[in-house]
């Protein structure tokens, strides 16, 4: 919804909605929630708990934690209620007016649930609010009593003159608004013409906050260059909701002018912290207002679907490290280290023998914090669409670059952007394509890509692409032999976690499960000790493999295999001549026109380092930026 109806729905002259939520069980992750409803059309009134939630497209069925259900009419006398299903409850005869009481537990520090302790609440509003059917375009008033009088309210919900009242113009801008309740440190900055605003729930020192606030700051300022302006935020805000604390899980979760951002991960580690700032913000953009058609409108009581993830969270991830290389936040090096990863996760994938990266896309629903008890197959037949999709960003920014002087993947981003983003179009596929075509002019191109590389799962040739910039990609562990299988150290043995389809484990009849014995007539006990025996092989050598596969005893050949595990090097860490087109490349591809007033330092002696030299020569700990004093 565009910013100017958001404010009329403000105006409007339709009823309220008004929630009421307390914390006084804080202790044991509980709180109280009341909901009125007034004016409420004749028939029966439907109560619903959401089983899915914004920037989520798995089921997570919040309904589980409510209880003590109690519902009233306007004098305070019980009403009769049905429970229409698992997640719902049915209010009939109640004469225009609806009270409903209950309780909710809460105890996880991430994006999607309701976290509830002494130190805080931590809402996202799904996992929390309950809501009525009918009633989606209301307004709403929410009402926030603090545990304590230390709590503050952040939020991208509409303030009013109380600092613990606010209000959303309809239910989907209220779902879509994260809360924290709780004394946290708030640091802000002007960005055009918004404000951003940064609300930390940490351990560490306000110096530590302040100083992560100019590097968030920072990827703030780079994220808008690639799309030449930031979003027009609805209210002129937009609040990052951090919880870095030892109880928290690690997650990010966008919103439309907000996100959560937790971890255990403390300010200490400040660039790994980072990661998550420039992946959500960038969703400001990319998902949020420049989002595909498969997600519009958001339905909060089914699992949502897309084909479309590898761009809207893919292409989102290649921008996360590519900004933070363009900041000065990460060296060369470390960007190189960043793209390995998903390149190593996608190129040795089984999965790409089963589905796309529209296939991929597609199965976020089993994948995306979905929970289920039976194992499954995904080592096998799928890879991240994060991943995939970084990749694809990767190969199609490195192509561009290279055959179409001039044009780069930001190029495709701001047209994207001022198509469907801009004024808020979703997007089909077809279309995306259109537009690459119409960056490079290059029809053919463009319907080349996609076929072999979107809708079927062909990958460019990434060892020429990167040499480009003078990055090499390798095998990590050239000549070293490998099994193709991840174990875990049991009191009864060493147990198969999982085998890579296709690979040696795999041909032999190993599986999840399995207990492995002996490798070439060696007693194996420990995963350290299979690390061991199998350093004394080389890929190609055959060798006796025994182990138990419920209660069945086996002993047969196995063949080693190269490591399949890749990784991007420099050339100059090779000795590689890097030539000035290569340093040409570079600057164009990974360098920035902004000043952001970084430098690095020494976190054990204070001193500023090279850029490339990231390890204190004291104790050989990785470092991290700080801001200049």
């Amino acid at each position: 919804m565009i910013p100017v109806l958001l404010a009329l729905a403000l105006q409007s002259s339709v009823p309220s909605i008004v929630y009421e939520i307390r914390f006084e069980n804080a202790d044991h992750h509980e709180a109280e929630v009341t909901a009125v409803f007034s004016d409420v059309p004749g028939g029966a009134l439907e109560l619903r708990m959401s089983r899915s939630s914004p920037g989520r497209y798995a089921l997570h069925e919040f309904a589980k934690n409510v209880y003590d259900v109690r519902v009233t009419d306007a004098a305070g006398r019980g009403l009769s209620v049905s429970r229409t299903d698992a997640h719902g409850w049915t209010v009939d005869n109640h004469r225009g007016h609806v009270e409903v009481r209950y309780k909710i537990f809460g105890d996880r520090v991430d994006g999607t649930y309701l976290a509830i302790d002494n130190t805080h609440a931590h809402m996202n509003m799904p996992a929390t609010f309950l809501w009525a059917r009918g009633l989606e375009d209301r307004r709403i008033q929410l009402r926030i009593v603090p545990a304590n009088n230390h709590w503050k309210v952040a939020t991208q919900l509409v303030p009013t003159a109380d600092e613990y009242v606010f209000e959303a113009p309809n239910l989907y801008y209220f779902l879509d608004s994260p809360t924290e309740v709780s004394d946290h440190e708030l640091h802000e900055w002007r960005a055009g013409e918004s404000t951003i605003r940064l609300a930390l729930h940490h351990q560490g020192s306000e110096a530590q906050g302040a100083a992560y606030a100019k590097l968030a700051a920072a990827v703030v300022r780079e994220e808008a260059a690639i799309f030449g302006e930031l979003p027009q935020f609805d209210y002129g805000t937009y609040t990052f909701i951090a919880d870095y604390l030892p109880y928290a899980n690690s997650d990010g979760m966008e919103h439309r002018n907000s996100t959560i951002l937790s971890t255990t991960r403390s300010l200490d580690q400040a660039v790994a912290n980072l990661g998550t700032v420039a992946h959500e913000f960038f969703h400001a953009w990319n998902v949020e207002r420049l989002r595909p058609r498969t997600l519009e409108p958001f339905d909060f009581e089914r699992a949502n679907m897309s084909g479309a993830l590898w761009f809207a969270e893919g292409f989102t991830s290649y921008y996360d490290s590519l900004s933070m290389k363009r900041a000065g936040i990460l060296s060369l090096r470390r960007y190189a280290e960043a793209i390995a990863g998903p390149l190593n996760a996608t190129l040795n994938a089984p999965g790409l023998e089963f589905y796309s990266p529209v296939g991929m896309s597609r199965r976020a629903p089993f994948v995306d914090a979905a929970v289920s008890v039976d194992p499954t197959n995904q080592s096998n037949i799928f890879v991240s669409y994060y991943r995939y999709g970084t990749v694809v960003a990767l190969g199609l920014d490195l192509t561009l670059r290279s055959r179409f002087p001039g044009k780069t993947l930001d190029d495709f981003m701001r047209a994207a952007w001022r198509t469907y983003g801009k004024t808020e179009t979703p997007y089909v596929l077809a279309e995306l394509e259109g537009l690459l075509t119409e960056v490079t002019g290059d029809a053919e191109f463009s319907e080349n890509f996609f076929a072999r590389y979107i809708h079927d799962s062909e990958l460019p040739d990434y060892t020429a692409l990167l040499e480009s910039a003078g990055l090499e990609l390798r095998l990590e562990n050239d000549g070293k032999a490998g099994l193709g299988l991840r174990t875990r150290d049991e009191d009864h043995g060493l147990v198969v976690r999982s085998v890579v389809r296709g690979g040696p484990a795999y041909r032999a009849g190993l599986d999840r499960g399995d207990v492995v014995r002996e490798l070439g007539g060696k007693p194996i006990d420990s995963g350290r000790r299979l690390s061991e025996v199998v350093a004394s092989f080389e890929p190609g050598e055959r060798t006796e493999i025994v182990f138990v596969k419920r209660e069945d005893w086996r002993r047969t050949d196995i063949v080693f295999e190269q490591d399949p595990t890749l990784e991007v090097v420099t050339f100059e860490s090779t000795g590689r001549e890097v030539t000035p087109e290569i340093v040409a490349f570079r600057e164009a591809w990974l360098s920035s026109a902004i000043d952001h007033g970084l430098e690095k330092h020494c976190h054990e002696c204070g001193r500023s380092f090279a850029f490339e030299n990231e390890y204190c020569r004291y104790d050989g700990r990785k470092l991290d930026l700080v801001p200049k004093p």
